[in-house]
């Protein structure tokens, strides 16, 4: 019993680790863009990724960018060395999701 209990949890960590969990505070906003190609299943996704390779600030950040896409453009624009680095972090979590959930 112990076992299958471990095994449970793994999969649980598993699963939530790579999208299969409910959604957060990117996949939250992925799902309330109100884009025709949002569904549970990709908006997961992109959150397992985020999960992955964003803080939860970052996190909270971009999810902006679902509501307000001129707020990505003022960060892409801005001079700020943060903004500079904080857009860095934005497009390899971007490069990642598109790679892995297509």
């Amino acid at each position: 019993m112990r076992i299958r209990q471990a095994m449970m949890v793994a999969a649980a960590l598993a699963l939530s680790g790579c999208g299969g969990g409910l959604p957060g505070e990117i996949g939250g906003a992925c799902m309330s863009g109100g884009r025709d190609a949002a569904n549970r299943t990709l908006c997961s996704c992109i959150q397992g990724v985020a999960a992955q390779t964003l803080s939860a600030a970052d996190q909270r950040r971009a999810a902006d960018f679902f509501a307000d896409p001129q707020e990505a453009q003022d960060v892409k624009a801005s001079r700020s060395p943060a903004d500079d680095a904080f857009w860095d972090r934005y497009q390899a979590f971007v490069g990642r999701a598109n790679a892995q959930c297509g």
